[in-house]
């Protein structure tokens, strides 16, 4: 495992309530919890973290999808009458 995935992840792991899908936001909470001399490790991290709640939040909006009826199927549990 690389650096800047080995030190995201740990960070997130601690502070994951302080990030967001927003580059720069996630910047500034870095700037908060860390102290981090280099604009490009920092860039980095703040990358990464995007990129990790985002994907989060795709997976979870596609579990959501594929867990609700489509319209297809009875959502009732009584027989129709036709």
């Amino acid at each position: 495992m690389n650096k800047i995935k080995k030190l995201s992840l740990e960070i997130l792991s601690n502070h994951k309530i302080h990030f967001s899908t927003n580059f720069t936001d996630n910047k500034k909470a870095l700037d908060k919890i860390t102290i981090i001399r280099s604009k490009s490790l920092k860039n980095k991290l703040a990358g990464f973290i995007t990129k990790i709640i985002k994907k989060e939040i795709r997976n979870d909006k596609f579990r959501i999808n594929t867990t609700e009826p489509t319209s297809t199927e009875p959502t009732s549990t009584e027989p129709t009458h036709i």
